[in-house]
């Protein structure tokens, strides 16, 4: 590859919902910058950028793919990312990366939800924003129907700069608006275009359609705009310079069409992208926070001491793991150390890599703006901050979400215990929405992720890559034990079997507490009734009965003990014999004191089109939901509700079934509650069940 100046830089991110073609629009993009000797095939398996086993299985992008090339003398770097709600974050994380992003919309379903999170995230991370309307050689696309999604998606800013020739079968051009030229394409998906003249019933069209964009457009400058309100001639750098405007102040979003699998258009895209997308010096400052915690900026510059961002890390058990970064200030040199101001640790860089998919290259240096990636990092993950070591600070990166759904896990073979921890330790790193726990209550080996699928490739990834086996299955609801009411009640433990027996005997008050306010216990034993040094024992018996429960197993919570009163034994009383006696006391006064259950009540947010709102809210009823509230945004509605979290763990599918896969939910625990009766009598029955068995 040649050098370049960060001037030269472009860092675009390919991003839309699932389907769209972006993994074909990448792969035509390689092809016609020579990075293939042939139109790579996500369908014929002969994709560059979809090379996981996991991707070739589902024929669909499950992790961002990197592919740094040059086109014209620009440096291009293209981040091929994920479209599916189960590997969202990953798309997010790699937008930290990049400048801009090429939003993929298909030219037959239109703008869906998950587009308009992306939208709503390129906004908030400040990114420049082009929109590339594919699949026009299909049946049923319609260009004009996009256009107007586009228009309410985007606020009335959508500037298309091109029109499609034709559409459907017919479709095999493009018109350049601002140039006023026709492309029209080779069939044989080479890319080879010839330079003809508009279609004469399509004159009007390209007329109306140049003057609306032109008044967007020279409304980004105030120059250009004087100038053409004042009617003089617009030269064509006058049109570039108010275009370049308002791509870098997000003003304004640039419309293409083309057909990635016949590779029309994609070439015009690049030479959009390297004329007008922002590189790196274009870019606002990025926020960092000093060592003593102080926010500071980082400006785009390579006089400036070095920093970069982790957003994506691949783990390999044969390579080790490959971190990929974009640099933000300063230069990283091969052969260098850094600190990782995020852990406190140092790393040796050895050779710094541009990538093309799965294909390394070498280089020297990586300068400002470039993204480039580093192998066997021993301490570095996603979201971490490379810096000198001189000048410490750490790089603001976006929250990751909260999984969805959670699943058991155990091992297929005995002793697999240590080895399923190890990899899921290392796809964790790789992928941060990953989660594993160990559920102290239920003794359950947790995996949770963003859904179905997402925990489907983490367990094929853990087959795999590090050759251990796991069942999956539905989670126990952590449920706990609590009280309504009061009691006194005695606690008396005596043994005698011959020789020094056991005696000990107690006097406690059970009291309700506030939920969420644990245990509370209170010696109030005056006089002597009990020795000082057996009150812990009364204490710890207690504790030792909450965590065993008393209604169905489950810990017991948000009680308060008064120990008020009892009596010892000079020669029989002994630690044991008070535990006991807690113990015992405890078990019997929660019996009298209105025992109940509690469940885990999670918050839910849940985006669907406006179209299934009846649907859900209906679904919602029947889960024991609590409607919050619904909030409209575009043509979706985002629904909030209270669920048990009982009700919830199998809503993702059920949710993909009732919307055609295009609603996304979110949750997290709010807080517990009381179960109902009718379920809770059922709950208890069901344990007991239980332990007669084991």
């Amino acid at each position: 590859m040649a050098n370049f100046n960060v001037s030269e830089i472009r860092n675009v991110a390919l991003v839309s919902h699932v389907g769209t073609g972006k993994t074909s629009l990448a792969e035509a993009m390689l092809f016609d910058a020579g990075q293939n000797t042939r139109l790579g095939k996500v369908d014929q398996e002969t994709s560059l950028l979809d090379f996981e086993p996991e991707e070739i299985k589902r024929r669909t992008t499950i992790s961002t793919s990197l592919a740094s090339f040059d086109w014209k003398g620009k440096r291009i770097n293209l981040l091929d990312t994920p479209g599916s709600a189960n590997f969202a974050a990953d798309a997010r994380n790699c937008m930290q990366g990049v400048d801009s992003i090429v939003l993929v919309i298909d030219a037959i379903d239109g703008v869906k939800i998950q587009s308009t999170k992306l939208i709503k995230q390129a906004q908030e991370l400040g990114l420049s924003i082009f929109v590339f309307i594919n699949k026009l050689e299909r049946e049923n696309a319609n260009y004009k129907a996009v256009l107007d999604s586009l228009g309410n998606a985007f606020e009335g800013n959508v500037v298309p700069v091109q029109l499609p020739i034709g559409q459907e079968a017919s479709f095999k051009g493009i018109v350049d608006l601002l140039n006023r030229k026709a492309f029209v394409f080779e069939a044989d998906e080479s890319g080879k275009f010839k330079e003809e003249e508009i279609p004469g019933e399509m004159q009007g069209d390209v007329s109306s359609t140049k003057e609306s964009s032109m008044e967007s457009i020279v409304e980004c400058n105030d120059e250009v705009l004087e100038k053409y309100l004042e009617g003089q001639d617009l030269s064509g750098e006058d049109i570039k310079k108010a275009l370049k405007d308002g791509v870098n102040n997000k003003q304004i979003v640039p419309v293409f069409f083309g057909s990635a699998a016949k590779n029309i258009g994609a070439s015009q895209l690049l030479d959009f992208i390297g004329e007008y997308m922002p590189s790196p010096l274009d870019k606002a400052a990025v926020q960092a926070k000093d060592a003593e915690g102080n926010n500071l900026e980082i400006m785009p510059s390579e006089s400036e001491p070095f920093s970069a961002l982790v957003f994506k890390t691949i783990a390999d058990p044969y390579a080790g793991q490959l971190t990929i970064m974009r640099v933000f200030s300063g230069v990283l040199n091969s052969d260098s150390t850094v600190l990782n101001s995020s852990k406190d640790a140092k790393e040796r860089v050895g050779q710094i890599l541009h990538l093309v998919g799965k294909k390394h290259e070498p280089a020297a240096t990586a300068v400002t703006g470039d993204i480039v990636a580093v192998a066997k990092l021993k301490d570095t993950h996603t979201g971490d901050t490379l810096c000198d070591e001189k000048k410490p600070l750490i790089i603001s990166t976006i929250k990751q979400p909260s999984p969805v759904i959670s699943f058991a896990i155990k091992p297929k073979s005995k002793g697999d215990e240590d080895k399923i921890q190890s990899g899921l330790r290392r796809l964790i790193e790789e992928d941060p929405t990953l989660q594993s726990s160990r559920d102290t209550q239920t003794k359950e080996m947790i995996l949770s992720g963003m859904g179905q699928v997402h925990l489907d490739v983490a367990i094929e990834k853990l087959k795999r890559k590090f050759g251990v086996e796991v069942l999956l299955d539905t989670p126990k609801i952590p449920y706990k034990e609590t009280i309504n009411g009061d009691t006194k009640i005695q606690g008396k433990y005596k043994k005698q079997s011959g020789g020094k027996g056991q005696y000990g005997d107690c006097w406690i008050e059970i009291h309700p507490l506030e939920r969420g306010k644990g245990f509370e216990f209170v010696d109030k034993i005056v006089g002597g009734a009990i020795p000082r040094q057996y009150i812990p024992a009364v204490e710890n018996g207690i504790k030792g009965a909450m965590e065993e429960g008393v209604l169905a197993g489950y810990p017991v919570v948000d009680v308060q003990i008064v120990l008020y009163d009892g009596s010892f034994h000079p020669v029989d009383s002994s630690e044991m014999a008070f535990k006991m006696a807690g113990s015992m006391a405890f078990k019997k006064g929660v019996m009298e004191a209105k025992p109940i259950l509690l469940e885990p009540i999670m918050y839910v947010e849940i985006t669907v089109p406006e179209e299934n709102v009846g649907d859900i809210m209906g679904d919602l009823n029947g889960r024991r939901g609590r409607m919050l509230g619904i909030e409209a945004e575009g043509a979706t509605q985002t629904v909030r509700a209270e669920i048990p979290m009982a009700e919830m763990l199998r809503y993702a599918p059920d949710l993909n079934s009732m919307t055609g896969g295009a609603g996304v939910f979110s949750m997290e625990f709010a807080r517990y509650e009381e179960v109902p009766a009718h379920l809770s009598q059922k709950i208890i029955d069901e344990s007991k069940l239980e332990e007669e068995i084991s």
